[in-house]
């Protein structure tokens, strides 16, 4: 005989979901999150990095360098594609859940903040050092601290649209 706490359908469903449903809604909201977080991204990279830094911040030549090919158009597309579709996906399935697991205590700001943190040393640690072969983190020039700055941005704007479109999270 069960002396414990039983557990049962109605304790289970009061809790909330770890990961959101996938739905015509949060599809939604991962290609708006993705699409307005990208713009904000090139609008950064190409129009505002270069009064800084001297240059434009240029991911399709990473993409180009990592995949060993010269087409420019393909490696835009291919960074078009991870920033509208593959990096939302990681926030609403990976970093969130993981903060809403390990950190509930963080708000959203925070949780995007460091998952543009994440975004930033993959860019610029995983990929461009270790799979291109360039400096760690391209050596800390200031195009280091542009593309910070950036995926920075582009976190947070995708944090907003998924506190916008999903009230419940945080």
């Amino acid at each position: 005989m069960n002396q414990g706490k039983s557990t049962t359908v109605s304790d289970s469903a009061a809790l909330p979901a770890l990961f959101p449903p996938l739905t015509a809604a949060t599809l939604g909201t991962i290609l708006l999150g993705g699409i307005l977080a990208d713009a904000t991204w090139e609008i950064w990279a190409r129009f505002i990095t270069p009064l800084w830094v001297g240059g434009p911040l240029q991911p399709a030549a990473l993409v180009q360098s990592v995949f060993g090919f010269r087409n420019l158009a393909l490696a835009e597309l291919i960074h078009l594609v991870v920033g509208v579709v593959f990096y939302p996906i990681g926030y609403l399935y990976i970093a969130r859940p993981i903060a809403d697991r390990f950190l509930p205590f963080l708000s959203w700001p925070v949780v995007a903040l460091g998952y543009g943190v994440g975004l930033w040393t993959f860019a610029l640690y995983v990929m461009a050092h270790l799979i291109a072969g360039f400096p760690a983190f391209l050596g800390f020039i200031q195009l280091t601290w542009a593309s910070l700055v950036g995926h920075l941005l582009f976190a947070l704007v995708l944090g907003a649209v998924v506190h916008w479109r999903m009230p419940a999270s945080r």
